[in-house]
């Protein structure tokens, strides 16, 4: 009997231990961590994730909600796919940067371009400034539906994505060789000293930038 119950607190044990080594290595428990520290600190950060396109289903979800929405992207791709659907028809205000693509060879357009191409054989010379001009001119002709939709154009390093809402940040660090989607992303909440940092980028970026009109 003695020899029974040992094999069975044994296998118990195992067992606890093996769930707890699993949830010790998930993704959810290594970001108590972070969280924890960004409470501490006053960064607001809720997650640090080490791709974009891990993002996707929280940020749609996020922007659902969303009231107003300020985007400064390096391409704007995701403008046009299903995530940033209920933003065209629900939220009270959309701003949209977009690189500024009448810069010439020399802009830092150009500079992204020449980067992506190091990793990228298909991302021939002018593809970027194409699909950018692509991405505002569907943001054009939502703003021509009379949606609440302003597009401006920067000409400033290609470096970051902004996705910011009044309640959440999206801030994608670009590799200088990769991909956005490949490239990781910091989602912080408000009130948040990093949040308040990416609406100052965004802010200060759209004051220097090139109405679309």
């Amino acid at each position: 009997m003695g020899e029974f119950m040992l094999g069975v607190v044994s296998s118990l044990l195992a067992t606890a231990l093996t769930v707890l080594g699993g949830w010790a290595c998930s993704l959810h428990a290594r970001r108590w961590p972070a969280v924890l520290l960004s409470r501490i600190t006053g960064l607001g950060v809720l997650r640090a994730l080490p791709r974009q396109q891990l993002a996707g289903k929280e940020m749609a979800a996020d922007l659902a909600r969303a009231r107003w929405v300020r985007v400064l992207a390096g391409r704007g791709n995701e403008l046009t796919r299903d995530s940033f659907a209920p933003v065209w028809e629900a939220a009270e205000s959309v701003q949209v940067l977009l690189p500024d693509t009448m810069t010439g060879q020399d802009s830092w357009l150009a500079q992204r371009a020449s980067d992506i191409r190091r990793v990228d054989p298909g991302f021939s010379p002018g593809l970027l400034a194409d699909q950018v001009r692509v991405n505002a001119a569907y943001v054009s002709e939502i703003r021509r539906h009379g949606q609440p939709v302003s597009l401006r154009f920067y000409n400033l390093p290609n470096l970051h994505r902004l996705v910011i809402t009044d309640d959440v940040a999206y801030l994608t660090l670009y590799r200088q060789t990769e991909h956005g989607r490949n490239s990781p992303c910091i989602v912080a909440h408000r009130p948040g000293a990093l949040y308040d940092h990416a609406l100052f980028l965004f802010t200060t970026t759209w004051e220097h930038s090139r109405p679309a009109d």
